[in-house]
């Protein structure tokens, strides 16, 4: 039996490493290419349902931008507190802004889907850049950078939606370090020419691309997954960039508890169920591997089995994984998470057991 799982560990770590070097390896040595600026109109949209802290603080921001032609596309879901007025405030005093205004829909009640159809149909212009209300870009170049990366062929740029650090907390590093792993994986598979995923929080397409596929519409009944639904519907190897220079980052504040970061991941993870059935697979399949690896190295090293080559293999294992993933959190600006990475990993992985099982019980609530 102990050979069995002997030789097991050894097609577990030859799986991880086919992940950390071959997939995920693609961007994690990649540099970042330079690119001409462009000078194409783009239309910001940005979708608040009760933000009007975050509105007082973040439109200002946009409106910043070092960029010379765009708009800003505010879109109030039905707000019950102080954020359309002060979205109707903003728009009087700027002439970038364009105010969408969403009256609840009984089809269609709280559902962000319908209100992003309703912002993107109001754009004015052809190119589109996302990001949440709670979100604010890291430099005033932000839709400079994001915009560099369209081209005649590549009409969907998937960016990095990081989140603030509060120094000394562990959930604040796993939360980034989950961030970091996610980014890693579809910036990996995007440049493998295997686009999966993208995040709302930074996110940009052509909206030709919205309506070549309909919008939203077949998983409109759906309330999570307007981004990564979509782009998991909407992105091939030819249509699809990144962009991960550190201007174009977006930056939002994390949950402080557990119990909010947990509700947040049941969603992301009830949403991957509905991914094209070759992202489900090889997403499970990693998560898997982890899985098995951590198991088969507790039991192989408690019965002592062949324990000097186990250690010889866990090692080479880590090398790999560690070295990857370190290279990625250099270009995402999450080093720090790096040092943790073991923790992370078996912390990560636990918690998104629990979210699994979890979600078989009950189902998660999604947006506001």
């Amino acid at each position: 039996m102990f050979d069995l799982l002997f030789y097991s560990l050894i097609g577990v770590v030859f799986i991880q490493l086919l992940y950390y070097v071959a997939v995920f390896g693609n961007f994690s040595f990649s540099k970042v290419v330079k690119t001409n600026p462009k000078r194409i109109p783009i239309s910001v949209i940005v979708c608040a349902k009760n933000e009007a802290e975050n509105i007082k603080k973040f439109v200002p921001l946009l409106l910043e931008q070092d960029y010379p032609e765009y708009e800003i596309v505010l879109i109030d879901d039905s707000s019950t507190d102080e954020t359309l007025d002060l979205l109707e405030e903003f728009e009087k005093q700027n002439s970038r802004i364009k105010l969408v205004k969403v009256v609840n829909n009984e089809a269609f009640w709280g559902n962000k889907k319908f209100a992003l159809t309703l912002g993107i149909k109001a754009a004015k212009y052809e190119y589109l850049l996302f990001t949440d209300a709670d979100c604010y870009p890291n430099s005033n170049n932000w839709i400079k950078e994001m915009s560099s990366q369209f081209t005649m062929k590549k009409s969907i740029v998937l960016g990095y939606g990081a989140y603030e650090k509060i120094p000394h907390s562990f959930l604040n590093k796993l939360i980034r370090f989950e961030t970091l792993l996610t980014a890693t994986q579809y910036f990996g598979w995007a440049k493998t020419g295997k686009p999966y995923m993208g995040v709302g929080r930074n996110l940009a397409y052509k909206r030709e691309v919205f309506f070549n596929v309909n919008g939203f519409i077949d998983h409109i009944k759906l309330r999570s997954g307007d981004d990564d639904l979509f782009i998991n519907q909407a992105s091939n190897k030819e249509n699809t960039t990144i962009c991960f220079s550190k201007d174009s980052f977006t930056y939002s504040m994390p949950k402080t508890s557990f119990a909010a970061w947990f509700t947040q991941k049941r969603r992301h993870v009830s949403t991957a169920t509905y991914y094209k059935s070759f992202d489900r697979m090889q997403l499970g399949l990693f998560f898997l591997s982890q899985f098995t690896f951590i198991m088969l190295s507790i039991i192989l090293l408690i019965s002592q089995f062949q324990w000097l080559f186990v250690l010889g293999i866990i090692a080479v294992r880590y090398a790999f994984a560690w070295t990857s993933m370190g290279f990625a959190a250099s270009k995402l600006n999450e080093k720090d998470t790096i040092y943790w990475f073991p923790i992370m990993e078996i912390a990560l992985l636990f918690t998104h057991l629990n979210v699994f099982f979890t979600n078989l019980f009950s189902k998660p609530v999604h947006w506001k």
